[in-house]
C-alpha cells in the first residue's frame, strides 16, 4: 500500500489486514525510533525482511530503500492516489488532531507544534505531503508501467474507490486467522 502522507494508506492497510486476517506492517513504525531518530539502513532492511517472511501480509509505506525488497515479495500494489487538495485537507486535520490529543505515533514519538510552521519537508509533515505528492505521482506512475505479469497494480483516486476495492478483495479471499 503506497500513497502520499495523509492519503489514508495506513487506515486502508489496517482495514484490509484486519478483514483478511493478515499481519499489518507499518513501515513508519519500524523506521522512526524514539525522538524521531531514523533506524540505520541495514537494520531497517533486516527488519522489513523479517516482516516479509510470512506468506500473507499487508505492508504500507513509501520508503525507497526497502521498495525493491517489498515489490519482489508482493503480488499486489495498491496506490492510494487522492487529489493533492484532499491529501492536504486530511493531513492538516490529522496533524491537528494528533497535536491536540498528544497521540503517540511510534516509539514514543508525537507530532510537534513547531513543525506546523516549518517549511523544510524533513521537519514538517505538511511540507512533506505538499512536496512529495507530485514526486509519488511520477514514481508510482512509472512503477505501474513496469509491473511484472505476476503482480496487480491498482490505482485508487478516491475514498469510494478504496472502499469498493476493500469490499471486493475481502469478498474474494477467505479470512485467515493469525
Amino acid at each position: 500500500m503506497v500513497g502520499c502522507s495523509g492519503s489514508g494508506k495506513t487506515t486502508l492497510a489496517r482495514q484490509l489486514a484486519r478483514r483478511l486476517g493478515y499481519p499489518h506492517v507499518e513501515l513508519d513504525a519500524l523506521y522512526h525510533q524514539p525522538n524521531w531518530q531514523p533506524l540505520a539502513d541495514e537494520v531497517f532492511l533486516h527488519q522489513v525482511n523479517e516482516q516479509l517472511q510470512g506468506e500473507h501480509w499487508v505492508v504500507e509505506g513509501n520508503y525507497s530503500l526497502v521498495r525493491p525488497q517489498i515489490l519482489k515479495h508482493s503480488d499486489m500494489v495498491i496506490w492510494l492516489d487522492l487529489p493533492r487538495a484532499t491529501v492536504m485537507r486530511q493531513v492538516i486535520l490529522r496533524t491537528l488532531k494528533r497535536l491536540l490529543s498528544r497521540e503517540e505515533l511510534w516509539n514514543g514519538n508525537r507530532e510537534r507544534w513547531s513543525n506546523l510552521f516549518k517549511l523544510n519537508p524533513r521537519q514538517s509533515i505538511l511540507a512533506w505531503a505538499w512536496t512529495r505528492h507530485p514526486v509519488y505521482r511520477k514514481r508510482y506512475t512509472a512503477e505501474m508501467q513496469a509491473v511484472t505479469p505476476n503482480q496487480r497494480y491498482i490505482r485508487l483516486g478516491s475514498h469510494a474507490a478504496a472502499e469498493q476495492l476493500l469490499n471486493s478483495l475481502c469478498a474474494q479471499v477467505p479470512a485467515r486467522r493469525t
